[in-house]
């Protein structure tokens, strides 16, 4: 699998400021096969939507945007930084949650984003930083040359932001996905302060597992196309093995789609067209989410990429999926999983931006396993029934074996169950071990038990026992987390006071929810 290098993507989101996005928080998810239902029976505090029409939403970020000036000056910024607002969310209690990205001498600074957090009367509640230090630099005239293409931002992810240069190199990677490789430079000095890879890739393999499904289809002139009218018009097209654009609009003439084999070209359009419908009805259900970036907007879905690749990625440039058919063309890479995978990098970068590097890295991939993992146990598919094991069906290693697991990720060879100072320096697909982990414990717990006919024996750092809460409890406490706490820099410290906090609002100080998501980031040594 090749890793998913992406989503500060300060320069592929080149308006970023303006891309704003609203999570509405709702109750637990419906159950579905395989949920366990430990810990306290308790209601989320936040059970029904703040907003609930797109003008309230709306009207939310212009009233939020308009006061920016004061909230600068309440948080005691300097006075050439500016706030713009990227989200707003609303509990149902009335505290709102604030999310800016931060400009200096009109520069962008990235690591300066910031949430503010405020009670329904009004008062501060509180305010999460990506960075602490003082937005400042001597001068903001370069002395060095860069590519007329790069654009000047301020750098805050190191100990002392500095003026610099941020430079997009475009190319093939050596597997055959497109790159959009970001490099960060010294504006003063020259030198190499960071560096990511824009295209998200996910696993590979060579199943339609799926089986029969429904799919949301639209007539046009004598028959059908792959539009889903029902999901914001998300696309499906035929790339016809190019690698750009958008290649044509997948048509039937009896809205009868496939045949279930790699052998029909329109069997990875539905898998991906499904795919796609399910991500988007988890994000709606369990979160109250309407798609990935909250403003009702479909992705696309892109299939028959290249020629034998053997990969699928997320693009957030594009806003959409894009899969490979497997080396033999035949085999295309269109899992459920691997849907809901991808398209969850697309909602973190539109909500904390977890920084694609280091335990903020580990933290992004491990949202997108959460909830790829969630997405397959929500879609409730007889044939691809839900589990805690991440690429099952892809089949990557040859032997039948998953990519990943939750409940004990060192079974894979490389990922990390428990967290130690070495962490932050592991590919982000193995530091992502940690929270899966974590996931994996405060839903299901500690110990041996099966679910939907898969055995699972998590382990903890200290020989603990954790007692779960049930995968629904565990998704929304993940989700306000990430929407309403962490920021591009969050590792897994502050991951675990990010948790606790939602923990703590949506079920009280006092919960057993609360002293369970304590005892999971303890059962894997994040104390």
């Amino acid at each position: 699998m090749t890793p998913h290098m992406n989503t500060r993507r300060a320069a592929a989101l080149a308006a970023v400021a303006a891309m704003v996005v609203v999570g509405v928080q709702t109750g637990a998810a419906n159950a579905t096969p395989g949920a366990s239902d430990g810990g306290s029976s308790a209601s989320p505090r936040t059970a029904s939507p703040a907003f609930n029409s797109a003008s309230a939403r709306t009207n939310a970020i212009k009233s939020a945007q308009t006061d920016a000036s004061s909230a600068a000056a309440t948080l005691g910024l300097g006075t050439q930084e500016k706030l713009i607002v990227r989200d707003v969310i609303k509990d149902a209690n009335g505290t709102v949650h604030t999310r800016y990205e931060r400009t200096y001498a009109g520069l962008p600074v990235l690591g300066g984003d910031l949430v503010t957090h405020t009670a329904s009367n009004g008062d501060s509640k509180g305010v999460t930083k990506a960075t602490k230090a003082r937005i400042s630099v001597p001068s903001t005239t370069a002395k060095t040359k860069t590519a007329a293409s790069a654009r000047k931002v301020i750098w805050a992810r190191g100990a002392t932001p500095v003026l610099a240069f941020e430079t997009v190199k475009t190319g093939v990677q050596k597997d055959g996905t497109p790159s959009r490789l970001h490099i960060i430079t010294d504006a003063v000095t020259g030198k190499k302060l960071h560096s990511y890879e824009a295209i998200e890739t996910a696993g590979v393999g060579n199943s339609q597992y799926s089986g029969k499904v429904d799919l949301s289809t639209t007539a046009s002139g004598s028959g059908f196309e792959l539009t889903d009218g029902d999901r914001g018009g998300h696309k499906t097209y035929d790339l016809g093995q190019g690698e750009s654009g958008t290649g044509d609009l997948v048509t039937d003439d009896d809205d009868t789609w496939g045949d279930g084999t790699g052998n029909d070209r329109q069997t990875a359009a539905v898998d991906a067209h499904y795919g796609a419908a399910k991500t988007w009805d988890f994000y709606k259900s369990a979160l109250g989410r309407d798609g990935i970036a909250g403003d009702g907007k479909a992705a696309y879905s892109r299939v028959h990429y290249g020629d034998a690749y053997v990969n699928a990625f997320w693009d957030d440039s594009c806003f959409c999926m894009t899969y490979g058919d497997g080396a033999d063309n035949k085999s295309a890479l269109t899992g459920l999983d691997v849907a809901g995978h991808e398209m969850s990098h697309g909602l973190t970068a539109a909500t904390a931006n977890l920084d694609y590097a280091g335990e903020s890295g580990g933290l992004n991939e491990a949202t997108s396993d959460i909830f790829g993992s969630s997405v397959e146990f929500f879609a409730d598919n007889a044939t691809d029934v839900g589990d805690y094991l991440i690429g099952e069906k892809i089949d990557i290693n040859g032997d039948g074996t998953p990519l990943r697991y939750m409940d004990q990720p060192s079974k894979d060879g490389g990922s990390a169950d428990y967290w130690d100072s070495s962490v932050g320096d592991q590919d982000v697909h193995y530091s992502s071990g940690v929270a899966n982990h974590f996931f994996y414990l405060l839903a299901e717990g500690s110990g041996a038990k099966t679910i939907n006919g898969v055995d699972y024996d998590s382990p903890t750092s200290d020989g603990s026992t954790v007692t779960g809460i049930g995968r629904d409890k565990a998704v929304q406490i993940w989700y306000k987390a990430l929407s309403e706490y962490m920021t591009s820099t969050t590792d897994y410290a502050a991951a675990r006071v990010a948790t606790e906090k939602a923990a703590t609002d949506l079920y009280g100080a006092d919960s057993a929810e609360l002293a369970s998501v304590s005892a999971a980031w303890a059962g894997v040594n994040v104390k």
